[in-house]
């Protein structure tokens, strides 16, 4: 049990690095993006919005990516399961239950999906956040 502990939270942990290293690429990108020319504020906070969750959506999916890559070194999905496919199951919390790991490895599953919702989590905050700034922005930008 120490060991499936001890590995999903390092397998946690590179994903927390990695959403934190996004996170700072995008909050600052979406920043610099809100400063530019004020015409036309609806189609700039569209533009922001939709890069800032394309980016989210990206970084997401390289977290699905890294639990599939430990799946398949630590054969922890049964014989003939593509291991991406019960990555994304476990990361998004679906848990269809058509797929289930190895014995040795059930602590992973769920430790997948801790790391999912709360990535998700801080998703939703920031892109709370990049929206904030837009309509600020936005705002300053429509006074005279």
């Amino acid at each position: 049990m120490l060991r499936q502990l001890l590995l999903g939270g390092a397998v946690s942990l590179g994903n927390i690095a990695i959403h934190a290293a996004v996170m700072a690429t995008v909050v600052g990108t979406a920043r610099r993006a809100l400063e530019w020319e004020r015409h036309r504020p609806q189609v700039r906070l569209a533009a922001v919005m939709v890069a800032t969750v394309a980016v989210l959506m990206i970084a997401h999916l390289a977290e699905v990516m890294v639990w599939s890559l430990a799946y398949g070194i630590l054969d922890v999905a049964p014989p003939g399961a593509d291991p991406r496919y019960f990555a994304f199951v476990n990361y998004t919390t679906l848990g269809y239950g058509d797929v289930v790991p190895v014995e040795r490895w059930r602590l992973l599953g769920p430790m997948a999906a801790m790391n999912g919702a709360l990535l998700f989590g801080w998703s939703t905050a920031v892109i709370f956040e990049v929206l904030r700034q837009a309509m600020r922005s936005r705002d300053r930008g429509d006074k005279p």
